[in-house]
């Protein structure tokens, strides 16, 4: 560990901890991955395989008592809130992974916590830096699509299996909490949002919220975990033409198949250009090269604010505007109703 390293722990080693959190944490070069809390046999097993020399660690305690002053938590949903504040009360800089808490309530609680101990706090939205995001960002910024009018934007998927887990309300706050955040992060808090849900034994399994933003774009994001054909990742409607995105950023994939930033370097993020999206104008296409997916600066960025460089990647507080986006659309869809949040 360099001095300019700093001591980052995690909690929990299930599907998310190990796949979405522990590669990252042990690639980051400003990142010392000071352990993992986890008290099952089987995934200190798998800790032990995955990166050796990794300690395991029965509670959040120890791991403080060990010298760890930042914590990512990536446990159930239901528990996030509470082990947050734990962390804050010993101190702890902490990541929580989406969705930040069950309600607005919650998050707000945690905030508050966290300004009066003093410490970093902050949301696991890695799909901020999803590859078709950042491009869109550009394009966006270069004009390219005209007056924007439409963001339809969907993470659908034709899972086989049981599911999604309960924990957290099935997918609404699952891949919903990504949709709302990133569509107000390029237009802003919605005036009016509408929903519907579709539940299987009291867990949403597909949903669609229309949002109305302020300066006149309009969001249709839907979720979908068993759906035999998934719309396009991004379709995005200006006056001069529309951006669509085929397919989801490849960064999830890769880390599922065992490849990280650690392994790829300076190819980690970049799309096959099979992969790319394109403007389209009637029958004509024009390709957009992809820009590179960055999941991996999102550590770095942390441990900066971890040593007070600078503010930390996600605002604590976007999170509980997506949070009150989100029981808007719960509202919406048991109501019948449009609901201004």
């Amino acid at each position: 560990m360099t001095a300019e390293q700093v001591r980052i722990g995690l909690v929990g080693y299930g599907f998310g901890g190990r796949t979405f959190h522990a590669p990252l944490l042990a690639g980051a070069p400003s990142c010392d991955f000071a352990g993992v809390v986890t008290t099952s046999t089987s995934r200190r097993e798998q800790l032990a395989k995955e990166h050796p020399g990794v300690r395991a660690y029965d509670s959040l305690d120890a791991l403080a008592a060990d010298g760890a002053v930042a914590v990512a938590i990536s446990t159930p949903a239901s528990t996030h809130a509470s082990l947050a504040l734990h962390a804050i009360s010993l101190g702890m800089a902490v990541v929580v992974d989406k969705p930040f808490a069950l309600s607005a309530n919650e998050a707000r609680e945690v905030i508050a916590a966290a300004e009066t101990a003093d410490v970093a706090l902050s949301v696991y939205q890695n799909r901020r830096w999803d590859s078709d995001l950042l491009t869109l960002q550009e394009l966006l910024a270069q004009g390219r699509l005209g007056q924007l009018q439409r963001f339809d934007s969907a993470f659908e998927r034709f899972v086989t299996e049981s599911g999604p887990p309960e924990a957290g309300g099935g997918i609404l706050r699952d891949f919903g909490s990504h949709l709302v955040d990133q569509a107000l992060l390029l237009f802003g808090s919605p005036t009016s949002v509408y929903a519907e849900m579709r539940r299987t034994a009291d867990v949403v399994t597909g949903f669609f919220v229309s949002l109305q933003h302020a300066g006149g774009v309009r969001s249709h994001l839907s979720g979908d975990w068993r759906q035999g054909a998934p719309a396009p990742r991004l379709r995005v409607t200006g006056t001069e033409g529309s951006f669509v995105v085929p397919a989801m950023d490849s960064q999830e994939r890769h880390l599922i198949e065992g490849r990280t930033p650690a392994t790829d370097s300076d190819d980690w993020g970049r799309e096959e250009q099979t992969d790319w999206g394109w403007i389209q104008r009637g029958d004509a296409r024009e390709p957009v090269p992809s820009e590179r997916g960055r999941w991996d600066t999102y550590y770095p960025a942390f441990a900066a604010a971890v040593r007070g460089e600078r503010e930390v990647p996600v605002d604590p507080t976007d999170a509980v505007l997506a949070l009150e986006v989100l029981e808007a659309a719960e509202r919406s869809a048991a109501e019948g109703v449009v609901v201004t949040p």
